[in-house]
């Protein structure tokens, strides 16, 4: 059985998944009661499309054993990608029933709530894990992205700052917090933290344009031109490219 075994979870590692397929059904005709093979039993059907034998064998597998939090969140994910937000929820808050300690659960269903536009029950997720992990910056991260859909600029700076304590290599971080910087009228901050982006990857061509934008908003129009200019040599869609051309021409003709 143990040479089975090893055989399988080879085509799995080699995503020969028809081949584990046969593989895991065969080893499970003799090992009923092992939750663990329905789980990559699941996955393996789930990598070839057959989404309603995947979440047959999910279930089969927690039916065995509820205190897998790998089925949890492959069984969920796959709801997610249907956009079953309503199974996914269910799953998770299960799965923080079965396994309260596990904060990959209470996070995933967070995560879910924020798709499913339920932005209250998310935050309410997201503080219960930063009670417990005051350092967790992805929690930090997607609490900062609900408020600022809220419109509550003021926490999704405090949020996003709260991110860069930790991540300070991120430039989407920081492009997001100049944003919300932005959204909350704080210009010079909202440049600041895009020219900060910039720094961290200098290829990072959306920065180029909301400085461009912003720099055109306060009249200075040689810094516009010059974020503008820097922005179509970054392998933009020539549509785009067309377009900020043309926006250059204008900005040329204000400046004189």
């Amino acid at each position: 059985m143990d040479e089975q075994l090893e055989k399988a979870l080879e085509l799995f590692k080699n995503q020969e998944w028809a081949k584990a397929i046969d593989a895991f059904s065969k080893i499970l005709e003799e090992e009923t009661e092992n939750a663990e093979l329905y789980n990559n039993l699941a996955l393996c059907y789930c990598y070839t499309g057959a989404q309603e034998q995947a979440e047959k064998f999910f279930l089969k597998s927690l039916a065995l054993n509820p205190k897998l939090a790998e089925v949890y969140i492959n069984l969920a994910d796959l709801y997610f990608k249907q956009k079953n937000f309503a199974n996914a929820v269910d799953l998770l808050q299960m799965g923080t029933y079965e396994l309260p300690e596990n904060l990959v659960l209470k996070h995933f269903l967070a995560r879910v709530f924020m798709e499913d536009v339920q932005f209250d029950l998310a935050i309410d997720e997201l503080d219960k894990i930063l009670e417990e992990q005051p350092e967790n910056y992805d929690a930090y991260y997607d609490l900062a992205r609900v408020y600022f859909e809220l419109g509550n600029y003021d926490l999704a700076v405090e949020n996003f700052e709260n991110v860069i304590k930790y991540r300070e290599d991120n430039e989407w971080v920081y492009y997001y917090l100049a944003q919300a910087y932005e959204a909350n009228n704080e210009v010079d901050k909202a440049i600041s933290n895009y020219l900060k982006s910039i720094t961290i990857n200098d290829q990072f061509y959306p920065a180029y344009k909301k400085l461009g934008v912003l720099f055109l908003a306060r009249n200075d129009y040689e810094d516009a031109i010059e974020y503008f200019e820097d922005y179509i040599k970054l392998g933009i869609p020539d549509e785009e490219i067309e377009s900020v051309k043309k926006t250059i021409e204008r900005v040329k003709t204000l400046k004189g």
